[in-house]
């Protein structure tokens, strides 16, 4: 669907315009017709499918068109990381460039005090829209720094991760400050029990639109390693000597072997940035924004960085541990192969991650490949596993194209032609 056939305000649609977005993802086109009926609506889709978008655009629309107070708070957006907070805060200047009375601020801890005066002094200053962590919301609403009854719309992204986080209580002590008349609208990348209990509990007579739930995008390549825990590194590093690495992303399952994985590839000459929950604020944007404009080529983090992080142009994602389950094995990957494009997604497989690794390609309903081990590193552990059962090992497959080779992959993003004004001729 063309954004131009929705009812969506001239200036909102003018901001797309300059962002050269002309069609919508499948999350869009269902949930922002509903919201612009005023409908609360439950949206679960995978991250990387545009949810952002498919509430900040009704929803400035709306502000930008409707009777409200300007001077007041007129939407709260709840999300769990300040990083997701920053990324909203971020994709909200865009879509309102042209909105010149609705102005936003980002609310989230770990930072100083001087950040603390500047968030008191954008709910004095008439912000139309907050978006908050739960804690520092909960924060400012106990000192009384921040007015909630004027509140229209109430957002809460990724609240399957929020909940996950012990943030329930939060999430419902700031609904009980918010007007009982207002819309509210709740995106999740699952749909466990205890997200429908929050559903019920908060949203009413809601639309439910629900796409693909947890499963990777088509455009990843996955595959894996079976391997000694010994042999992960000489495994990355022959990766990397076979084509040198851009845009990638390994996941480690702790800030402590984050640490130690950053500086063993910082001795072989590799560009690495770290990112895990010891950083300060001020250290993590500073990765970011490294790794954003490719000062730094590899990316070693913890899953901080597993949801809600918009870098479009990842080529590899590295599972150096296999994820605790498939919820977060499809997160990570899924900071490949975004808005249509190709990327791979390699996981390395100790004996003991093993069990864990089967119940992701049961989860995931499909076997995936297994990659030969480098020679000079020896043989890896018997895999059992997989649709067969078997035992295997894998075997160097000449001329297979299932076992493609590290960086094959390519970033195919979509070009998208400039139709503002045949779309007007419509209109």
């Amino acid at each position: 669907m063309d954004f131009y056939d929705l009812d969506l305000s001239d200036s909102v649609l003018d901001a797309l315009d300059d962002m050269n977005f002309t069609e919508t993802t499948p999350i869009q086109e269902h949930a922002i017709p509903p919201i612009l009926e005023g409908r609360d609506i439950i949206g679960v889709a995978q991250t990387g499918t545009g949810k952002t978008a498919a509430y900040l655009l009704p929803v400035l629309s709306m502000l930008s068109e409707g009777d409200y107070p300007r001077e007041h708070i007129n939407c709260i957006i709840m999300a769990p990381t300040r990083e997701l907070a920053q990324q909203i805060d971020q994709a909200m200047q865009g879509f309102a460039y042209y909105l010149d009375d609705i102005s936003s601020v980002a609310v989230y801890g770990g930072n100083d005090g001087i950040r603390y005066e500047q968030e008191k002094r954008g709910f004095d200053s008439g912000a139309s829209i907050i978006i908050a962590t739960p804690g520092r919301l909960i924060s400012h609403i106990a000192l009384g720094n921040i007015d909630l009854s004027h509140v229209s719309f109430f957002i809460l992204d990724e609240a399957d991760r929020m909940l996950d986080m012990g943030f329930c209580e939060d999430i419902m002590q700031i609904e009980k400050n918010l007007p009982k008349e207002r819309q509210t609208i709740m995106f999740s990348a699952t749909m466990p029990e205890k997200i429908v209990e929050l559903a019920k509990t908060i949203l009413t007579n809601p639309v439910e639109v629900s796409l693909a739930i947890s499963k990777p995008a088509e455009g990843i390549h996955q595959s894996a390693y079976i391997c000694y825990e010994m042999q992960k590194m000489g495994i990355i590093k022959a990766m990397f000597k076979q084509k040198k690495p851009e845009r990638v992303i390994i996941f480690a399952g702790s800030k402590l072997k984050v640490k130690d994985l950053a500086i063993a590839l910082r001795r072989e000459g590799f560009n690495v940035g770290a990112m895990h929950s010891d950083l300060t604020q001020q250290e993590r944007d500073d990765v970011m924004f490294r790794f954003k404009s490719q000062k730094v080529n590899v990316l070693v983090a913890t899953d901080i960085v597993a949801r809600g992080i918009d870098i479009d142009d990842i080529q590899i994602v590295i599972n150096y541990d296999v994820p605790h389950d498939a919820e977060d094995y499809v997160h990570r990957i899924g900071r490949t192969a975004r808005a249509g494009a190709e990327g791979a997604a390699i996981t390395l497989v100790s004996e003991k991650d093993q069990p864990r690794f089967r119940d992701i390609e049961h989860f995931l309903e499909k076997e995936i490949d297994k990659n030969p081990i480098p020679e000079e590193l020896g043989e890896g552990p018997e895999y059992k596993g997989g649709k067969s059962g078997g035992r295997r090992r894998a075997r160097k497959q000449h001329g297979d194209k299932s076992h493609r080779p590290y960086g094959q992959s390519r970033n195919n993003k979509r070009h998208r032609s400039h139709k503002r004004s045949d779309n007007k001729d419509k209109k």
